[in-house]
């Protein structure tokens, strides 16, 4: 039988083939894991519909499958391999023709004919003219034919000093889903500071107790759920663009995603309903989606239904950034390292731990000043924690 690229989900058209877990001529048994394929952010393994052997692999690794499209010919229990037929022909070798190209491999035990100053060039390029046959008069040496060998030998050079790497699997992935987000959403970042000397002081307060219940309390909860207070009053920076029918979509669930960094690149897994979930049901998912995402046990229906992404760069570095929105989401933040820094209070100078935050947005949805009151909101909440953050921990 002819095993199809099965369907894998609403709105998955193709995937890659990442990896093949059988080899041609190999016994499967039925829901065995035959093959690796990545979908949008998702790595998956198929399995097999049959009890048979795999007769004859269709898509190779790397190979783009749509569904519906044979992936492999699997025969029933102890069927053969389809028969190769190979024919040899024999074939008389050619005449070998030495072209130009190839004369300079040629040596000679004659003196090089060259001028003093191509043995100067030689010298100086570090080309042997003894590797040389000269394309000039009685086969004297040129300029060219030194500058030739050079340009010749510098190529090779270069491309041992190379590697070349296939694009593919969640890096191609993720290349393409940051080219159209770039070339469709018209973007634009909006930076700001928030003072979160507070907050650091809440926080620390608040995960003796997270710890008792076994959860590590981080910033990130706090700032989910500051951030959805600013989306409830915001709701054109909560939404998608139906670029069909011309109609902005404003979301009435909030759905965060959160970036994740795993070897093989960047994934977005998304906590669903997160204004349902209190402070420490928030940092259950997000440490749960980020080790299922880290370990490729993450389902695709997490990858799904995000209307607002977070991203955090302060645990790498940096001053500032401007991230890349997640398409079709109209906004994403980018959350930075929290520093000591001396800043004016009541007209004195104190230390105070500040973080940079930046907003990007699609432009043709939310204008500048619309964005900066949204973030205006979130600071507010970040910086004033006592007055919004009553949970008992």
């Amino acid at each position: 039988m002819d095993w199809k690229m099965p369907d894998l989900g609403e709105g998955v058209q193709e995937g890659e083939i990442i990896k093949w877990l059988v080899k041609e001529g190999d016994k499967v048994h039925f829901d065995q894991h035959l093959v690796e394929i990545m979908t949008d952010k998702a790595t998956m393994e198929i399995p097999s519909p049959i009890d048979g052997v795999v007769q004859k692999i269709v898509m190779k690794e790397g190979s783009i499958a749509k569904i519906g499209q044979t992936l492999a010919v699997i025969g029933g229990e102890g069927a053969p391999k389809e028969k190769r037929e190979e024919s040899f022909v024999k074939r008389e070798a050619p005449t070998k023709q030495i072209s130009r190209d190839t004369l300079h491999e040629i040596r000679t035990t004659k003196v090089p004919l060259a001028s003093p100053a191509i043995r100067q060039l030689a010298r100086e390029l570090n080309v042997d003219l003894e590797k040389i046959v000269g394309t000039g008069p009685g086969g004297r040496i040129m300029k060219e034919d030194v500058e030739k060998v050079r340009s010749s030998k510098f190529e090779v050079r270069r491309m041992k000093d190379e590697e070349r790497i296939p694009l593919r699997g969640l890096r191609r992935k993720i290349a393409e889903h940051m080219v159209l987000s770039r070339k469709t959403a018209a973007h634009f970042t909006h930076v700001d500071e928030v003072d979160l000397t507070e907050l650091v002081a809440l926080r620390n307060r608040d995960k003796k107790g997270a710890e008792s219940k076994g959860v590590k309390l981080t910033y990130l909860p706090y700032i989910m759920k500051a951030v959805i207070e600013g989306l409830k009053k915001h709701p054109y920076v909560n939404a998608s663009l139906d670029e069909a029918t011309h109609e902005i979509i404003l979301k009435k669930y909030y759905n965060i995603g959160v970036a994740v960094a795993t070897e093989e690149g960047l994934i977005v897994p998304v906590v669903k309903k997160a204004d349902s979930l209190s402070l420490i049901e928030l940092a259950k998912a997000v440490s749960l989606l980020s080790e299922q995402a880290r370990s490729h046990k993450i389902a695709l229906e997490d990858l799904k239904g995000g209307t607002f992404t977070l991203t955090n760069i302060g645990s790498v570095g940096g001053i500032v950034s401007a991230p890349i929105i997640n398409y079709p989401e109209v906004a994403i933040m980018g959350l930075h390292k929290i520093k000591p820094t001396p800043v004016v209070k009541d007209g004195k100078v104190v230390v105070r731990d500040v973080m940079w935050i930046s907003v990007s947005a699609d432009h043709r949805v939310v204008d500048g000043a619309y964005l900066a009151t949204f973030l205006n909101e979130v600071i507010k909440i970040l910086e004033n924690p006592k007055e919004f953050f009553h949970e008992k921990i």
